[in-house]
């Protein structure tokens, strides 16, 4: 098994940095493949409400016969449809998302948007607040919230965000956001770390780095987020690219290689493949 380092987290619990993702994967295959990364030695999984696949991914853990206490497992609250989301309806849905996953608690608990234009992820962050201090989620957190979402926040609680879930890869590398999330205490942790497809894998900065290591590209891009210290959940239905994810390990890039990639995001080049979160809503 891959040892796989920690990060404390600004309430002093402790976060695999390296996770398994299980974003657009059906609930039918969710078991399958979350008891594949559990095999395989990952320990975090993260899941969400609106993926559909809280019971097959909690039918996995209970499967794989790990302690509770070995596991560390993400859910998301959707703060969706257009409607404001009172004390009640986020601790239904916290509810739901516990009984779907056959769990007494989670490890970590976000806010899957802010949704800035809806003025209400405060009221949903008090409601947090008693989440966490009720112990059914170890850690609160968010997700795509920009500076000035968690300025908001930061005015109208003591309670700073364990962890930040955003859009982050080398096409879209977020530095400044990581450099916010340094100074405030909030790990960064990363979605769709590989990109969109085969195209940031393609590229001739990734691939030849790979051949110079003997590494896949997947690989590559993977130790660039562990060096920049990011919490990364790569998604994988296929067992052989599940174990070769966690296969990051044993090598490392240099300064020149971690240079090269960074570079990909400046300019032109850097984009973001998923929505603006101060436009998203639903």
């Amino acid at each position: 098994m891959n040892q796989v380092p920690a990060i404390k987290l600004n309430n002093g619990t402790l976060m695999p940095q390296f996770g398994f993702g299980v974003w657009q994967v059906p609930d039918a295959e969710a078991e399958r493949a979350v008891g594949t990364a559990l095999e395989a030695g990952y320990r975090s999984i993260d899941t969400a409400a609106i993926y559909g696949n809280e019971k097959g991914t909690g039918k996995a853990v209970a499967a794989s016969g790990l302690p509770r206490e070995e596991l560390f497992v993400t859910t998301k609250l959707w703060n969706g449809p257009k409607q404001t989301w009172g004390r009640d309806a986020v601790l239904r849905a916290f509810d739901d998302s516990l009984s779907k996953l056959g769990l007494d608690h989670v490890d970590l608990y976000l806010i899957h948007w802010p949704r800035p234009m809806r003025e209400d992820f405060v009221a949903i962050w008090k409601t947090f607040e008693e989440i966490a201090a009720s112990g059914r989620a170890k850690a609160v957190g968010v997700s795509n919230f920009r500076p000035q979402d968690l300025d908001r926040i930061a005015a109208e609680s003591a309670l700073v965000p364990a962890v930040n879930q955003v859009e982050l890869h080398p096409l879209h590398p977020q530095a400044a956001l990581r450099s916010e999330h340094a100074a405030r205490g909030i790990v960064t942790e990363a979605w769709s770390p590989l990109g969109q497809g085969k195209e940031l894998l393609t590229l001739p900065a990734v691939t030849e780095i790979a051949a110079a290591h003997g590494r896949s590209a997947a690989q590559v891009v993977l130790r660039w987020h562990l060096q920049h210290g990011t919490v990364v959940i790569p998604k994988s239905v296929t067992p052989a690219r599940i174990r070769e994810n966690l296969d990051v390990f044993g090598f490392e890039l240099d300064a020149v290689e971690m240079a090269a990639l960074d570079a990909l995001g400046t300019g032109a080049a850097g984009r973001r493949i998923g929505p603006d979160p101060a436009e998203f809503d639903v």
